[in-house]
């Protein structure tokens, strides 16, 4: 995308086409794809201490105006904003009624994810689990099909404490969507392991995708498209590919925060939490059972689990499984709002099950030139 591009989108976000950005359309996929498949050819070669570095390198020479922009991303909460302000010229209204971002008047979403990389993640998945037990956290626990083994009983102790297990891939091996033939090839595995497993969630691998692809993954959600970096989708709310919910990855990764980085605190963390939180999005974390085997680590997973336990009970925030968020925003785009007799309200769908009476209004208006939502 051109700096040209980008600053027309931003100067009148109105008009821009959000699915150029949920699907990621924006970006160059050839060039992408060949970068990729050129790396993971010599991946094997590389020796770890230089693939960090190189990751350092990127991170500390990337231009400070480039698209998306990171940590934070807000072209599409700039279009939620200027869509709602044109709506409120047009209805002459001091606010507008649209069916709230959660369920229960919440305000907020959380949810806490694992990728689980090797025989090491699935070894510390007890001392994770025992540190989110303390916080009265649950999260969903993504393995890898065919990389190492999963002994038996694993999925009971992380189901038995309240999570879900969701599928990792086949092989953490950058494979999958290198070209039409090699996503076709693990497709009918994919399929079987969602089934064996009774698994409703997919992550993929390095977090590599294909819009147009996902939807044949045939599970309930994805949650492999980051908001902002690399490329990403440049939203902080769940939306529909296909037939699939997207739960976009709106912070940034562990791996990320302290190997690329090497930040000492949870600081990051805290000002994207601060923002998404602020903005009624989805808040999405990553944490690899693999990274946190140390004292510190585990102690600074520690601080981000209290401080999203702290916001979720100040802030009226939903903390919930992924796949519990998945269902609600399935059958939130059913949802609409409904006015008779001077009553506004939720229109009852029978296909929106449950969650119909679980819906709430939100008034939208514009107060110190922003867009303020009551629930």
């Amino acid at each position: 995308m051109t700096d040209g591009a980008v600053a027309a989108a931003r100067a009148d976000p109105a008009d821009i086409d959000p699915d150029l950005y949920l699907r990621e359309r924006y970006r160059r996929p050839a060039s992408r794809r060949g970068a990729l498949n050129a790396y993971y050819a010599m991946k094997p070669l590389l020796p770890r201490r230089l693939q960090i570095g190189i990751r350092r390198l990127h991170a500390r020479t990337r231009p400070r105006d480039a698209f998306p922009a990171w940590p934070i991303e807000p072209l599409l909460v700039q279009h939620q904003h200027a869509l709602i302000r044109r709506r409120l010229a047009q209805e002459h209204a001091e606010r507008v009624p649209l069916v709230n971002f959660w369920p229960d008047h919440r305000r907020f979403a959380v949810i806490v994810t694992h990728d689980v990389e090797s025989a090491a993640g699935v070894a510390n998945i007890d001392a994770v689990l025992e540190l989110e037990r303390s916080h009265g956290i649950v999260s969903s626990w993504n393995f890898v099909g065919e990389w190492y083994p999963i002994p038996p009983g694993t999925f009971e102790r992380v189901r038995g404490g309240g999570c879900e297990v969701g599928l990792h891939g086949i092989k953490h091996d950058g494979l999958l969507f290198r070209d039409r033939a090699s996503f076709d090839r693990e497709l009918p595995e994919i399929h079987r392991y969602l089934d064996e497993w009774g698994a409703v969630g997919f992550r993929s691998p390095a977090t590599h995708r294909n819009a147009e692809w996902m939807q044949e993954l045939g599970c309930l959600y994805d949650s492999s498209f980051p908001d902002t970096e690399p490329g990403g989708c440049c939203s902080i709310f769940p939306y529909l590919l296909g037939s699939i919910v997207e739960l976009p990855i709106t912070m940034v990764q562990d791996h990320t925060l302290w190997e690329i980085l090497r930040e000492p605190n949870i600081d990051t963390w805290k000002r994207k939490g601060d923002w998404l939180i602020a903005q009624h999005g989805l808040i999405n974390v990553i944490i690899h059972p693999d990274y946190v085997r140390s004292r510190r680590r585990l102690a600074l997973y520690g601080e981000l689990l209290a401080y999203l336990c702290e916001r979720v009970d100040a802030d009226s925030g939903w903390h919930a499984l992924p796949r519990a968020v998945a269902e609600w925003w399935k059958a939130r785009e059913r949802l609409r709002v409904v006015e008779e007799q001077g009553i506004v309200r939720i229109g009852a769908d029978p296909e929106a099950g449950g969650w119909t009476e679980r819906a709430s209004v939100a008034w939208a208006s514009e107060r110190n030139g922003s867009i303020a939502f009551d629930v």
